[in-house]
């Protein structure tokens, strides 16, 4: 599903963000991204979703070529990726059901489909009731949610995550990662970024640690991958 090969990522007229990455993500897995504030989590899962671009090195997701997806391809090859922030990111004046219904929208799905897809997801992270509320009457909690709601609505074969329990407290961050949980056992590739390293290690899923921009080997600093 997704494979890196001596990937290397630089801003302009900065220091590598990214060192020579080798990396392997199989279909249907899920993964723990962790490591400090800065060691390059969040850059990862913008090269896979081509937020932003590589500098060096080969990636491959879904067996493409991510050199070769350029322009009007892009979005196309967006459709099969869902992606969750930790600021949710959601539009405060659209109500509960619009903000998960926007990818189906831009898409150019039938309102039929739309409503369908989008009380479906909604009901899936407990939120169907509160489709005609706005953001801002919902908990911190329930906004983050709505955004995977947002993310898998268009039933993608990859969901990224990126700090997705940075601002809950510990109950709702086990609740979060375990709807999480849930996608993967339906077959969706899951890949988890957070710094939280005591929550995640007790999910039982395979971790991987970055430090400073470089993948650590096995084991190190006490962070030891759990068996996939």
């Amino acid at each position: 599903m997704i494979r890196f090969t001596d990937v290397y990522m630089r801003y302009p007229a900065g220091s590598d963000v990214l060192k020579q990455i080798n990396l392997h993500v199989e279909q249907g897995a899920m993964v723990y991204v962790t490591g400090r504030s800065g060691a390059g989590k969040t850059t990862l899962l913008r090269l896979i979703a081509l937020v932003e671009r590589h500098t060096r090195g080969q990636i491959v997701v879904n067996g493409q070529n991510l050199r070769r997806v350029t322009g009007r391809r892009i979005p196309l090859f967006r459709r099969n990726i869902g992606v969750t922030f930790q600021d949710h990111r959601l539009l405060n004046e659209r109500t509960v059901f619009d903000n998960v219904a926007l990818p189906l929208a831009v898409a150019g799905y039938r309102y039929q489909d739309i409503k369908k897809r989008t009380s479906a997801a909604l009901d899936k992270v407990g939120l169907l009731s509160k489709e005609k509320a706005f953001p801002i009457a919902l908990s911190g909690g329930e906004q983050q949610r709505v955004g995977i709601a947002r993310a898998v609505v268009h039933r993608p074969a990859l969901l990224l995550a990126d700090e997705p329990t940075g601002n809950l407290d510990p109950a709702l961050s086990l609740e979060t990662m375990k709807l999480f949980e849930q996608f993967h056992q339906v077959g969706v590739t899951v890949l988890i970024a957070s710094h939280d390293f005591d929550m995640i290690k007790k999910m039982n899923k395979k971790i991987i640690t970055l430090h400073a921009g470089s993948l650590l080997p096995h084991g190190r600093c006490g962070e030891r991958s759990a068996p996939p």
